[in-house]
């Protein structure tokens, strides 16, 4: 896997990345939405090309896993014909848009967004971890999203363009959203944002046509599992299915598959009937973040998910179980944490991954203890 070392990019499909368990290759889905014949071709695609692991990113992508280099062309190939990768590289750089799961046909979120996929050829080329956020609907649902350029919701109602690191936005009507952001992405490149890396970095003023004048709508809680007036919000633990698992879901569903960021599918049209995932709001795996761990990544010395799973219904806050002290899974603080080091756990409180440690070296079994488990 030596040619797939870089990192400090985002990767795609055309430029996947390599873990312990093989390639990642990202697939980033239109409009954030699948069709069933897309996710029962994605899920053969993983089974057949990949190790049948596909990951829910925190950009509303998927990651399909375990992809050898002799695997990797063919699956890019299958992609390309299910129209969920573009067969253009330069394109699929581009295509780094967050969409709010929930639009409706027709609506300021689906057209703008529309709007922005027809005018990818006219975006610059920006820094690799760079996106874009469309969060239309009458009330925001991506505000703690990444995203360096944002279309959302004003205040008082009118459409934003605002750039990441600014509270406020300017505003902007529909029709002309896409434009102005193209237009916004070029300013950037032009007054030397490359070497910033991220809009929020970037410390040259705005121009006076996107100065930030008005605030964003106060925005609502994520998507939680449960009935959804578009069907049904379905959690995937940990953001990781097994394809067999989703295939055999996705065969009693009837319409399309929306992918959140929030670890969970939106499923068009479905019920409460999905063992394989998350139902119940209340789950603590809801507030528990834990990256793949050993021996699928080769940075962390410790398994993660086995005891993230025994902790959480012993934790009342937001529990985080990190590999190593990179923290990959959850950026924020947690109210506890444990990452691994040498093949142990440290563990601290309202802290990030790798913070000093109240409770150093503890075995799973120590560190379960302190929690109360016999």
């Amino acid at each position: 896997m030596s040619g797939f070392q870089v990192r400090g990019w985002c990767p795609d499909a055309w430029r996947p990345m390599a873990a312990g368990d093989g390639l990642l290759v990202r697939v980033k889905p239109r409009l954030a939405r699948l069709t069933r014949s897309q996710v029962l071709g994605l899920c053969d695609a993983a089974l057949t090309l990949g190790n049948g692991l596909i990951d829910l990113t925190s950009r509303g992508n998927l990651q399909i896993r375990g992809v050898t280099e002799a695997r990797w062309l063919p699956l890019v190939e299958r992609l390309i014909a299910l129209d969920l990768v573009d067969a253009d590289p330069a394109r699929e750089k581009r295509r780094n848009l967050l969409v709010a799961p929930d639009w409706q046909a027709g609506d300021d979120t689906h057209r703008i967004a529309g709007d922005l996929l027809a005018a990818l050829d006219t975006l610059p080329d920006l820094p690799g971890k760079m996106g874009v956020v469309v969060d239309a609907g009458p009330v925001p649902l991506l505000a703690d999203a990444p995203g360096d350029f944002r279309i959302e919701r004003g205040v008082e109602g009118p459409l934003l363009l605002r750039a990441a690191g600014r509270a406020n936005g300017a505003p902007v009507a529909a029709g002309d959203a896409a434009d102005a952001l193209v237009r916004l992405a070029h300013w950037f490149i032009d007054t030397g944002g490359t070497a910033a890396g991220r809009m929020a970095r970037h410390v040259a003023p705005l121009p006076d046509w996107a100065s930030d004048r008005i605030a964003p709508a106060a925005p609502a809680n994520p998507i939680a599992p449960g009935l959804h007036p578009l069907g049904a919000s379905l959690g995937v633990p940990f953001g990781q299915v097994d394809a067999r698992v989703l295939a055999d879901a996705c065969a009693a569903w009837a319409a399309g598959v929306r992918i959140t960021p929030w670890r969970s599918l939106l499923v068009e049209g479905a019920g409460l009937r999905e063992a394989a995932f998350i139902t119940d709001p209340t789950d603590p795996l809801l507030r528990t973040d834990a990256c793949v761990g050993a021996p699928a990544c080769p940075q962390a010395s410790v398994e993660t998910r086995a005891l993230a799973r025994q902790l959480a219904p012993l934790v009342s806050g937001r529990l985080h179980v990190s590999g190593c002290a990179k923290g990959c899974a959850l950026a924020q603080a947690a109210d506890v944490v444990a990452t691994g080091r040498d093949g142990r756990f440290d563990l601290a409180f309202d802290a990030r991954a790798g913070a000093s440690s109240t409770h150093a070296g503890l075995s799973p079994g120590a560190l379960l203890t302190l929690f109360g488990t016999d």
